[in-house]
């Protein structure tokens, strides 16, 4: 088995690489800086010289709301770079797995969602992830799409390091509460991502740390568990206008994952805690 890694610098792909050198599974991890995903004739190079068995494809356009000012640039990361990615696994005989998001839902009511349930995505980052399932779809019989919400790591920015960073010059923040989800450790999915590599088991998929909150409980959560005497003021996403409009609800539903024989991923709040000793331990800036 050989696996290559896109966005291998990012939060997700870094881990992804770490899990796999632990494994001792020969892998390649490309970023922006040695693979132009969007660049067609680059990425069927890059796979036909390395042939991997399985691509594990994480690079993508993540700014929610600059994505809103340049929609082209999120749909050729997104659409156009994982249609790029999806006919080169085609060519070469490779599974792939397409990372996606709880964005393309429009996040209505308060059940969770099922992975078969209709998308109606609120935002343009939403719409060109979505587009790259379709892709995927489209090209491809051996894939992978696994949802993801929340998204925190080691390496990269994310919400967590954000409300770490404030606590540092504040005594108190406002976060939104009526939006509801799931936190999801890089480091708790990527093992599930490498397993999904070994099967035949393909379809679209959940996965998130265990749990619900929003997101001013899950600050509070980081204050408290990081000793930061910080209080969270709950606020409505009315009170915070974004650039992008985003879903009040993102819970997502793991009954592919049971279905499948793959286990879930830990409760956010276990996530949380090792998450924190991760950062403390590597003494990492914040």
């Amino acid at each position: 088995m050989r696996v290559l890694v896109t966005g291998a610098s990012g939060q997700l792909g870094y881990d992804v690489c770490r899990e796999l050198e632990r494994r001792g599974v020969p892998f390649a991890g490309t970023s922006s800086r040695t693979l132009d995903i969007t660049d067609s004739g680059a990425v069927l190079t890059a796979l036909e010289t390395y042939r991997p068995d399985a691509v594990i494809h994480c690079a993508a356009y993540t700014a929610v709301d600059r994505a809103e000012e340049e929609p082209e640039r999120a749909f050729a990361v997104n659409e156009t770079g994982t249609r790029n990615v999806a006919a080169a696994c085609a060519g070469v005989g490779a599974k792939m797995i397409y990372i996606s998001t709880d964005y393309v839902f429009a996040g209505a009511g308060e059940a969770f969602y099922e992975t078969y349930n209709a998308a109606g995505p609120l935002n343009v980052y939403g719409r060109s992830k979505l587009a790259g399932e379709q892709a995927v779809r489209e090209l491809l019989d051996r894939y992978f799409i696994v949802r993801i919400s929340w998204v925190f790591g080691r390496n990269g920015n994310n919400f967590i390091k954000t409300m770490l960073r404030l606590a540092e010059s504040r005594s108190e923040v406002r976060v939104v509460c009526d939006q509801i989800g799931s936190p999801t450790y890089t480091a708790d999915l990527a093992p599930l991502l490498c397993d999904m590599t070994g099967t035949e088991k393909y379809g679209v998929y959940h996965a998130t740390n265990e749990g619900v909150c929003s997101w001013a409980e899950l600050a509070q959560e980081v204050f408290d568990r990081s000793g930061k005497a910080v209080h969270v003021e709950p606020i409505l996403t009315a009170e915070y206008p974004t650039k992008a409009v985003r879903p009040l609800n993102s819970r997502l539903s793991k009954r592919a994952l049971d279905e499948a024989g793959f286990s879930r991923l830990p409760c956010w709040q276990d996530a949380l805690d090792r998450f924190l000793k991760e950062l403390e331990g590597n003494k990492q800036t914040i």
